[in-house]
């Protein structure tokens, strides 16, 4: 059995902590097998080498190794490249096409960021781990494949199968090894290590010096949290290569290369952000709540001039019930609505300025609603006529153009025409 430091130096591994051993280790123990290996950790860490290193210490060494990232491929398409399809099974299906678990027969697939794979494609991709079997898309044959399947993931699997998003069955059939690799804020004496590395490299591609950093960059170096673990470091070393004249970095600047040093505070920032956001919310909700009023309001108000010229008592006999219901309790509506924002603004003071900014409207949408108070008896046409009258009104006053007058009343031009033909005008 190779060695963990063997294995290390061959595929390009730096670091000596000993949770990464501890994964390298494990590599190297289920590589002669062909149990399922699901690779955990941040994104960023290097799981991508796990499964090289399984395959190349495997029986199938010499047979197709093929890396797929399921988060890159869209849903529509996914399982026919993982599984193939048959001529015109969909649309742009010109030709019959082979599907990786078919090319792959006898080799290696890693599955990287299987979390994100949907939930009809894991179904079959279940299949496959319990018996090898699967179907091309469009097609009713079974076929067989035999392949070594490492899966790796950085979404906690527990709490999206709570959620449905990932199959209970199907993560226990991708687990059966669970290889974990540490963050690398965890992995502290590797940091500055691994630093180094890139530097030389990076000197080497560009063909310039390398940097190097001193005692305060280095520190700066180790307290920093690395979110983006191994891939920022990198992403920040090849930074410093190419764009500092001076190859000696201090800490103030490496610190300009390092985004969100507040992330290593506590999180009060975060804190204001999510309430400035719910403020931001309420102020949205007030806007749409006032917009909503004001069209009730201008319901209301046709409705009203309407009954006004009605043609007696019978129309407002048969609407009194309606008329009651929509206007009596409105001042207990006014009540609740004003009690609502007066306690946001109780618990929210800074919020005040949005309420006064809409209270003038309020004012006087409030004093449109005693006009229901002002129906008298009086001679009026029907709705219908009342109708009628408005139509003919408004195509007098724009000379016989449907489209203005539509817009006029309010209505579609191909309403307008349709009412037009109704009253033979």
């Amino acid at each position: 059995m190779e060695s963990v430091q063997a294995t290390k130096q061959r595929f390009g591994i730096i670091g000596n902590d000993p949770k990464l051993n501890r994964a390298i280790e494990k590599a190297i123990q289920v590589a002669p097998t062909d149990i399922s290996v699901l690779v955990t950790g941040e994104s960023g860490v290097g799981k991508e080498n796990i499964p090289k290193i399984i395959h190349a210490l495997s029986h199938r060494k010499h047979g197709k190794y093929i890396a797929v990232n399921c988060g890159a491929i869209p849903e529509g398409t996914i399982d026919s490249e993982l599984f193939g399809h048959e001529k015109g099974s969909f649309t742009g299906a010109t030709t019959t096409r082979s599907g990786y678990f078919e090319v792959a027969d006898g080799g290696t697939i890693f599955l990287d960021e299987v979390g994100e794979l949907p939930l009809p494609t894991q179904v079959r991709l279940l299949r496959v781990l319990e018996n090898g079997e699967f179907m091309k898309v469009g097609s009713s044959k079974i076929q067989k494949t035999d392949v070594r399947i490492v899966a790796a993931t950085n979404v906690k699997m527990v709490e999206a199968i709570e959620k449905g998003r990932f199959r209970e069955d199907l993560f226990y059939r991708l687990s059966t090894v669970d290889i974990n690799l540490p963050p690398l804020r965890e992995r502290a004496e590797d940091i500055h290590l691994l630093f180094r590395k890139f530097a030389a490299d990076f000197a080497q591609k560009y063909k310039m010096p390398t940097v190097r950093l001193d005692e305060t960059a280095v520190q700066l170096l180790l307290n920093y949290r690395w979110s983006g673990n191994i891939r920022q470091l990198r992403n920040v070393a090849e930074q410093i290569s190419v764009l500092e004249q001076q190859r000696e970095i201090n800490g103030q600047k490496l610190r300009q290369y390092l985004p969100n040093m507040s992330s290593n505070l506590p999180a009060v920032i975060g804190n204001k952000k999510a309430e400035s956001d719910f403020s931001n919310e309420r102020e949205i909700l007030y806007k749409v709540l006032f917009d909503m009023q004001r069209d009730v309001n201008d319901l209301k108000k046709l409705t009203m001039e309407l009954m006004k010229n009605g043609t007696g008592s019978k129309v407002r006999e048969e609407n009194s019930g309606l008329i009651e219901k929509i206007y009596n309790d409105e001042q207990n509506h006014e009540a609740e609505l004003a009690a609502i924002v007066e306690d946001e603004n109780q618990n929210h003071s800074h919020d005040i300025e949005v309420m006064d900014m809409h209270q003038p409207e309020v004012e006087k949408r409030t004093r449109n609603y005693d006009f229901a108070e002002e129906i008298e008896e009086e001679e009026s046409l029907s709705l219908q006529d009342k109708e009628l009258e408005l139509i003919k009104k408004s195509l007098e006053k724009y000379d016989g153009k449907r489209k203005d007058a539509a817009d006029e009343l309010g209505i579609s031009e191909r309403t307008l025409y349709r009412k037009i033909k109704q009253y033979n005008l």
